[in-house]
């Protein structure tokens, strides 16, 4: 275990795990958030992270996939019995099917090598907002389109007919609606929708959207509403576009 000194915290604080058996790259990584104010602790293997996340109450935790002892698919699978502890999923495999598997056992972001020190900490912020339960933008009706959304009801129709979202599903949508025709990476996405009361821990934008697209879409498959843009992010198209 190699933690940095625990002080008391103050709302602003944050204390992240980081569990990375690569004695480099975790060294590395962990001055660099230090140095923009972020208290880190390293375990180096599975089960040295299991006992060190139920021993101290974190805001983040940077799990990687490939460790000594248990890999990360476990570790994330058992704390998600017992915590809603956010977890990005730090690895060097970045292929769709290791993605979707990682956030189906429980992670909340999913983060490939080689990856940006300024993108990792602008992910561990955008989750730390999430889970504090900060608050959205104003709740003034929104009409992109055929789609028209009310955040003060939370609902939502698409050419008169009624959509059925969760919560975060809406919140996803809005985000999109209030900037219709404009492109949002991930990170943005996850930044700007931030916390929500009945479903603090996400498990991906990418899990989300492909659910939205099969209430909004004649075809998910070919979509022609919520789109994809390839290496940048997702487009909700306005009714001129479609």
């Amino acid at each position: 275990m190699d933690p940095t000194t625990h002080s008391t915290t103050d709302e602003g604080t944050i204390q992240v795990l980081l569990v990375e058996d690569d004695e480099r790259l975790a060294r590395l990584t962990s001055r660099y958030l230090q140095e923009h104010g972020i208290i880190v602790t390293v375990a180096r293997t599975g089960p040295e992270g299991l006992a060190e996340a139920s021993r101290h109450a974190y805001d983040v935790l940077l799990l990687d996939l490939m460790l000594p002892g248990r890999d990360g698919m476990e570790v994330c699978r058992e704390l998600r019995t017992r915590s809603d502890v956010p977890i990005i999923m730090v690895t060097a495999r970045g292929e769709e099917a290791d993605r979707v598997l990682g956030l189906e056992s429980g992670a909340d972001d999913y983060l490939a090598k080689p990856y940006s020190s300024r993108e990792l900490l602008a992910r561990i912020r955008a989750q730390v907002r999430r889970a504090r339960g900060r608050t959205g933008p104003s709740s003034q009706p929104i009409q992109a389109g055929k789609l028209s959304m009310d955040p003060r009801s939370l609902s939502a129709t698409l050419d008169g007919k009624v959509l059925s979202l969760t919560s975060y599903e809406f919140a996803l949508l809005r985000v999109l609606a209030e900037r219709a025709g404009r492109v949002l990476s991930r990170e943005q996405l996850l930044d700007l929708v931030k916390g929500n009361a009945d479903e603090v821990f996400d498990r991906s934008v990418d899990v989300h959207i492909f659910r939205i697209r099969q209430k909004i879409e004649e075809d998910p498959r070919n979509p022609k509403l919520l789109k994809t843009v390839r290496g940048a992010g997702y487009l909700l198209a306005t009714g001129d576009e479609t």
